[in-house]
């Protein structure tokens, strides 16, 4: 198995990747080093305002973002923000405890400055509003978002298989490709992880508000106790000196917790939109209907005496005048579209003279109701069920179907196209039902109508009233409607036509499925000895032998083992087939049931073997004669058995009589000696060719008698 070494990076490149990837492990050691370490004062104010502006970086981050998944990585991102403020406390109580007796400088100037600044140099309103930040942060903010952050969590897990089966279902039904179903799939697993973490790290914003009350606690007593043990201050002094940079020590601490918390509330209450926080909420103020109330009530309050009328009248004059411009744009009428670009009366766009779709089912005008909307469309559906079963059973994706009306059709005819060429036409009754004989109808039944044949299997059937549905049912009939007719029908076709349908863009989304399970498998086979086309016609020819691909680890398998015995065409799909000969004989043989064989005689098939060969491919030609006496020895060796056989052969002659037999002989499935599983059993029902021309008795047989017997 080759393996694709991967280039090495050049001392230069891993010079230059190196400092992103040891940006993450430096900065928490830097971290750790803030908590251990004593630090400048100096360098203390730096980190302080770098925290500062670290927490509205990601509070704008989280406004701008149009859904959450955008700001996927906040849980971790919040997570360093909170121990980045953790650690600048430890750092800064140490500060305080050592210096403040010396004065506010001691402590730094981003600590004096919110000790002195926003609380007046009061601490016992720097207090207050500690306390009054930590109830807004703890009570309203922080539970509020935890308990969004764990509603969504268990919403978006319960409603993960539910997404994973409607993106299985849109694969199926061919509404999206494998690389959008990819991304889908990793949007959902992105968004549960998503939810999962921000349940947690709503956690930590809580638990630094904790930290936060505790560290001022601790920061407080600790202050009173050096203040007046060990530098001999009174309890006042102490108090001013230490219990004020406490205050702004917290305040410091707080404010950017505060931003982080109402970054990760807007995060968990977002609703996915394709604008942004500020986008969304101003297109839905939009709305003139809103601010006319808000414009009367406010002038209404205002004009009560004992309230301020020159706050209030000017506030609903703006309400008002923000309905007048809303209402004005509203009722604007919208610019006129864009003219068309004129095209030139001679211009032919190959849109205009090619068909893209590959299966077309074509109605007559008579049978346009069969996909009428309003008649509930039938066809459609049925249509959209064999496209989900075949997709399934060949194991590729089959391209999207059209349906359209056709003036070449009869009324009540149907034609199924593929590629532009016919490959199943029928006739059916709309309105009517389609009763079939499939053997269990009791004779002198009286069921009466128009006599035909079911177009799909070749049974005798009678097109009979809506009315009669039970009557015939009771007589034994296989009842159907018209659309079923038609997606039976169409679904016969295909099967047979399935090698058609398979082209390079369903065999790289086929390959590119395998290749996330089993990379090394794929590495075997494409791109190289197979690039893309040659393994386009190898696939395409394995499906028109009846080998799909639903399972496709064994088939490349296989594949890779063929090709490293022999890389020529025909010998990779003989050993294929020989490897995989199981698949063939199940078609026609259930598990343990002795499969129905045919042979030809030494003597033919030695004939065939040494007669003419087509130049081109080197094949055996078999002449008309020899092939219409095979032909109908098969058909009448199927009849008398009332099912399915197989004609076995040496491998010379399977290709020949393949394509001998494929269309004249349907229900013959030719197979080499080499591709009969060695544990399937076998009962020979007769030798085409022999002398007495007498079929021989279904006797079973096993692979270990000689291939002698099996040929006599």
């Amino acid at each position: 198995m080759s393996t694709i070494a991967k280039p090495a990076l050049s001392p230069l490149a891993r010079l230059s990747a190196m400092p992103a990837a040891m940006a993450l492990p430096v900065g928490i050691f830097a971290l750790l080093a803030l908590m251990v370490l004593p630090i400048p004062v100096l360098l203390l104010d730096i980190f302080f305002v770098l925290n500062i502006a670290i927490s509205i970086a990601v509070l704008m981050v989280a406004l701008n973002a149009r859904r959450p998944l955008d700001f996927s990585s906040f849980p971790s991102v919040l997570l360093f923000a909170t121990l980045l403020r953790l650690a600048l406390n430890v750092a800064s109580t140490r500060v305080v405890l050592v210096g403040g007796h010396e004065g506010g400088a001691a402590a730094g100037e981003v600590i004096e400055s919110f000790a002195a600044f926003l609380v007046g140099g009061n601490f016992a309103v720097g207090l207050f509003v500690f306390a009054i930040l930590m109830i807004i942060n703890m009570i309203v903010i922080t539970k509020g978002a935890g308990r969004v952050s764990e509603v969504s969590a268990r919403f978006v897990l319960d409603a993960l298989p539910g997404k994973q089966m409607a993106i299985d279902a849109d694969i199926a039904a061919g509404l999206v490709t494998a690389d959008e179903a990819r991304e889908r799939r990793r949007d959902v697993t992105v968004e549960a992880d998503f939810y999962g973490s921000m349940d947690g790290a709503s956690k930590f914003v809580k638990g630094d508000a904790i930290a936060a009350l505790l560290i001022l606690g601790v920061n407080i007593i600790a202050g009173f106790a050096i203040g007046m043990i060990s530098h001999g201050l009174s309890a006042t002094e102490a108090g001013e000196a230490y219990i004020t940079l406490a205050v702004g020590d917290a305040l410091v601490a707080q404010v950017p917790s505060l931003l982080l918390s109402i970054a990760a509330a807007a995060i968990v209450t977002r609703v996915s939109d394709q604008r942004d926080l500020a986008g969304q909420i101003g297109g839905q103020f939009a709305d003139p209907r809103g601010w006319l109330p808000v414009a009367l009530i406010l002038g209404a309050v205002g004009m009560v005496p004992a309230m301020p009328q020159m706050i209030f009248l000017p506030g609903a004059g703006i309400a008002g005048a923000i309905w007048w411009q809303l209402r004005r744009h509203a009722a604007a009428p919208p610019p006129p579209a864009a003219p068309p670009e004129e095209v030139a009366p001679d211009h032919i766009a190959i849109a205009d003279v090619s068909d893209a779709t590959l299966v077309t089912i074509e109605l007559g005008y008579g049978l346009v109701g069969l996909v009428d909307s309003a008649q509930g469309a039938p066809l459609i559906t049925r249509i959209t069920g064999i496209r989900k079963q075949l997709s399934r059973d060949l194991g590729f994706v089959l391209p999207q179907f059209r349906i359209r009306d056709s003036l070449d059709l009869a009324a009540q005819d149907y034609a199924v196209v593929i590629g532009g060429i016919s490959a199943a036409r029928g006739s059916v009754r709309p309105g009517r039902l389609l009763a079939i004989d499939a053997g269990d109808v009791r004779p002198g039944h009286g069921l009466t109508g128009e006599a035909t044949r079911d177009p799909s299997f070749d049974c005798p059937a009678l097109w009979i009233a809506a009315s009669a549905r039970d009557h015939a049912i009771a007589e034994g009939f296989l009842v159907v409607d018209p659309s079923t007719v038609i997606a039976t029908h169409a679904n016969q076709a295909l099967l047979n036509e399935a090698h058609q349908l398979l082209g390079p863009d369903e065999v790289r989304e086929w390959v590119d499925a395998l290749k996330a399970r089993a990379p090394a498998l794929v590495e075997a086979v494409h791109p190289d000895p197979l690039p893309l086309a040659a393994l386009t016609r190898t696939l395409r020819v394995l499906v028109a032998d009846g080998i799909g691909l639903a399972h496709p680890q064994p088939l490349f398998t296989a594949l890779a083992l063929a090709l490293q015995k022999n890389p020529e065409f025909d010998a990779v799909i003989d050993a294929v087939r020989a490897e995989l000969g199981g698949r063939l004989t199940a078609r026609i043989a259930a598990p343990g049931e002795a499969l129905k064989v045919a042979t030809l005689d030494a003597g033919l098939e030695s004939a065939i073997l040494g007669g003419m060969v087509d130049p081109a491919t080197g094949h055996p030609l078999i002449e008309p004669d020899c092939g219409g006496m095979i032909v109908r020895e098969i058909n009448r060796l199927a009849d008398a058995e009332g099912g399915a056989i197989a004609l076995i052969v040496q491998p010379p002659a399977r290709r020949a009589l393949a394509a001998l037999l494929g269309p004249r002989a349907p229900r013959c499935l030719v197979l080499s000696i080499s591709e009969l599983p060695a544990a399937q059993p076998i009962a020979v029902i007769g030798v085409i060719g022999a002398p007495d021309e007498h079929p021989v008795p279904a006797a079973p047989l096993s692979l270990d008698s000689p291939l002698q017997e099996l040929a006599a």
